[in-house]
């Protein structure tokens, strides 16, 4: 089980979980008509570094971000992930909005592969088992699924849907495992012809 805090910071911060955020899929123009899609994530992590999300407050928000001559601390966007709930992803349903099809993993605890996940050992997922006091079922994050939020926008939506924040230990684990999954090395398949 993690530990959260429920803790309202006036900015964002990396650990921090908020609910109903939007995600632009895509946006197209033709003779002037503008078409575009939208996603909107039940649940997701702020997973930037929480260096750059409090520098990017400081510099963009305080009385002396007026006086300073650049704005190279602010941040275009901030990196989140969605918070998968476990039992649609054991079913491989937790994409089934969008029409995609996952694969399943057992619901079995006794099973291998039900233990790697929960024990964090499946290096593209990360296991989520909230405290009882937390309105969040056991969830899982798919490090697959990150996607870019403009900052100005989260800051915003974090005033009304905020749901909590995870401790500095849990939320450095996040960051290490998502770093770690993003620098593996792709090796390509070595046909045997």
């Amino acid at each position: 089980m993690i530990k959260v805090s429920r803790r309202r910071y006036p900015r964002v911060v990396q650990g921090d979980i908020l609910k109903d955020v939007d995600y632009i899929e895509y946006i197209t123009e033709q003779s002037g008509i503008i078409e575009f899609s939208k996603i909107t994530f039940p649940l997701v992590i702020v997973l930037t570094q929480d260096c750059d999300l409090e520098q990017d407050y400081r510099y963009r928000w305080s009385k002396q971000s007026k006086t300073l001559s650049s704005q190279d601390k602010w941040l275009l966007s901030v990196l989140v992930a969605p918070l998968y709930n476990l039992e649609h992803v054991y079913q491989g349903v937790h994409l089934s909005d969008l029409d995609i099809k996952m694969r399943t993993i057992s619901s079995k605890k006794e099973k291998t592969e039900n233990q790697y996940l929960r024990k964090n050992e499946i290096p593209r997922y990360h296991y989520l088992e909230f405290p009882e006091n937390i309105p969040v079922v056991s969830s899982v994050i798919d490090f697959k699924h990150y996607f870019s939020v403009n900052v100005k926008y989260l800051k915003n939506l974090k005033r009304t849907n905020f749901v909590c924040s995870l401790s500095d230990l849990f939320k450095e684990d996040i960051s290490q495992r998502f770093t770690s999954y993003l620098a593996r090395i792709g090796l390509p398949e070595i046909s045997d012809t």
